[in-house]
């Protein structure tokens, strides 16, 4: 079944794959991403050839998830040109690198906007559309680094990643009666094959950051490390093929959860006691039904 698919932040790693794995899979997509005509105007034009030699149908739209206007015109866009939206991917994120006192309030309230607020702008404006529908699937590209291993310098990306993933299970069980489903995908550190680490925020706070380096040492040792623990073959392609397996999925049988951590780094072992711990709280609640979409 052909679905109509807006993904966030489309015009390059996890999200590139994504919109053209979903299209691949014969699925309606349209690939948000902002400045289209600007500093994207490349990546829109790649996957306009994309979809034109697979014969598939993925196409840019801009989309700024900073911006709620934006991100109206966007979902407006969709729904005109196909009457509603079924799958909205949570992809938009942007990672920093540095020791957490070097970075401004500023710009840690950036990282946020960027990897937490932009959801709820999403969700603001796709949701109504869902609700009327009775039907609907929220996939949100979680991290690893909210529940696993964490090393040092990445401390307000783990934040935002760790109140996304919040947000997540709350709306989750908030939606359920609506009949939309959700499903955290959980991918581990690829430090190779996206441009996370290499458009990763630095700190404006230089000076503090050096006094950091001089005991610590810099961040291409903690990049090093982290590409160690990934076994050679890790392929960040594998996080697009298991979020088009989802949304091919029936409605109630998606997992809460997908794992694709290559390096292992715990993330998985503490996410599944705290999601038992919360099906056996809802249970006692009586919510029951909040665990899964109605159908």
């Amino acid at each position: 079944m052909s679905r109509t698919v807006l993904v966030t932040g489309a015009s390059s790693g996890f999200g590139a794959m994504i919109s053209r794995s979903l299209a691949g899979a014969g699925h309606v997509v349209y690939a948000g991403m902002r400045d289209t005509t600007g500093r994207n105007a490349q990546a829109v034009a790649e996957l306009a050839d994309w979809s034109g030699r697979h014969d598939r149908s993925a196409q840019a739209v801009e989309l700024d998830v900073s911006d709620q206007a934006s991100v109206d015109a966007a979902v407006a866009r969709v729904v005109a040109d196909r009457g509603g939206v079924d799958v909205v991917v949570h992809n938009a994120g942007h990672m920093t690198l540095g020791p957490v006192e070097a970075f401004t309030v500023e710009q840690i309230a950036a990282v946020y906007d960027t990897n937490v607020l932009s959801t709820q702008r999403v969700n603001r404006a796709v949701l109504p559309h869902m609700r009327r529908q009775r039907d609907g699937l929220l996939v949100w590209i979680g991290s690893t680094s909210a529940r696993g291993g964490t090393p040092p310098w990445l401390g307000p990306y783990f934040a935002a990643k760790a109140a996304e993933d919040s947000l997540a299970v709350s709306i989750a069980a908030e939606v359920a009666r609506f009949g939309i489903d959700s499903t955290i995908v959980v991918p581990g550190s690829f430090t190779t094959g996206t441009n996370h680490y290499a458009h990763a925020g630095h700190p404006a706070d230089e000076t503090t950051a050096k006094e950091y380096d001089a005991l610590y040492g810099d961040m291409d040792d903690l990049l090093a490390r982290q590409a160690g623990l990934a076994p050679a073959d890790a392929d960040p392609g594998e996080v697009a093929r298991q979020v088009a397996a989802l949304v091919d999925l029936p409605k109630g049988q998606r997992p809460f959860r997908v794992y694709i951590d290559p390096a292992q780094d715990g993330a998985e072992e503490v996410f599944r006691v705290g999601d038992r711990i919360r099906r056996d709280f809802y249970r006692t609640l009586g919510f029951d039904d909040l665990l899964r979409p109605a159908t």
